[in-house]
């Protein structure tokens, strides 16, 4: 795995606010590393247990079958916004994002 890349998408990942998400495609293509979403699922899965990883979706506002149910704990915690059982992402898309460093 990319080292430099993993700690890129963690450090994005981190950042990403409470109440918002950033699907793995976004990721990749914030991070323009030559990967895609599923290179950064790999490192979600691999490495993101110490990030917000609730806070990276599927495009479809869904995790892992697995993770969904702590998924939909961590996003009424905070708020996100959510619409039959998954976020809405419309509405909880973090928009305003510098890749490299804060908003």
């Amino acid at each position: 795995m990319d080292e430099a890349y993993v700690e890129r998408v963690l450090s994005l990942v981190e950042r990403i606010p409470q109440g918002r998400v950033l699907p793995y495609g976004r990721v990749a293509e914030l991070l323009a590393g030559g990967y895609g979403p599923r290179y950064v699922g790999r490192i979600m899965s691999a490495h993101g247990h110490a990030v917000c990883w609730w806070r990276v979706p599927r495009a479809d506002g869904t995790m892992v079958p697995p993770l969904m149910i702590e998924a939909q704990a961590h996003w009424a915690d905070e708020g996100t916004p959510v619409r039959n059982g998954r976020v809405h992402m419309a509405e909880a898309l973090w928009t305003d994002v510098d890749p490299e460093g804060t908003v």
